[in-house]
């Protein structure tokens, strides 16, 4: 079993890396192979509503010019997806908006082909907006029909500068105890 996560932060190993890593270490614990992809300085844009995924029915965008079905296929060949990005400006980075979008639309007009794959939202924060960051991931995962493991508190860390969510325990135990859930419900999905 293989688990994706996408950074979705302009600061590669930055504060959302951490987070991710955290649920990474619960999910290697239990066998689970884990691949971070980082969005940082990689160009990606959002959907141009032009329909042709709806048409060609390919499992691709057909945009090509940048990252997009890259990360589609990486998504593909995973059992379970994690998404991270900070709060910015109380919602997701532009990055993973667009990824959001590309994604979305291709596995939509695809007979949502990320069906019954395991999803969860990672989020870093300075102090507020990250509920609408958790909901804007998870809006993903739902109407892909995916099936999305809870915590002890939503997946959420609080710090501004790199490794200060470190230094929040909640935080912390948040991660660990996603990543517990989600190495549990990849093992259902997958007997």
């Amino acid at each position: 079993m293989k688990v994706i996560a996408f950074n979705g932060s302009a600061r590669k190993d930055g504060n959302t890396a951490i987070l991710i890593n955290l649920v990474f270490d619960e999910l290697k614990n239990e066998g689970i192979e884990t691949e971070m992809y980082q969005l940082a300085g990689k160009q990606i844009g959002g959907c141009i509503a032009c329909f042709k995924c709806f048409a060609n029915k390919n499992k691709r965008c057909a945009v090509e010019k940048d990252i997009a079905n890259e990360c589609i296929e990486k998504m593909l060949e995973a059992d379970g997806i994690i998404l991270g990005s900070p709060t910015y400006f109380a919602d997701v980075s532009a990055s993973m908006k667009a990824l959001i979008e590309r994604a979305g639309m291709v596995a939509r007009a695809n007979g949502d082909m990320f069906k019954r794959k395991a999803g969860a939202g990672v989020v870093a924060v300075r102090r507020a907006g990250a509920t609408s960051v958790f909901s804007s991931l998870n809006y993903f995962f739902f109407i892909g029909q995916m099936v999305v493991p809870g915590s002890n508190y939503w997946n959420l860390g609080i710090g501004r500068e790199v490794g200060e969510v470190s230094n929040d325990n909640e935080g912390v135990q948040t991660m660990k105890n996603l990543g517990q859930n989600m190495a549990w419900l990849l093992k259902k999905i997958n007997s």
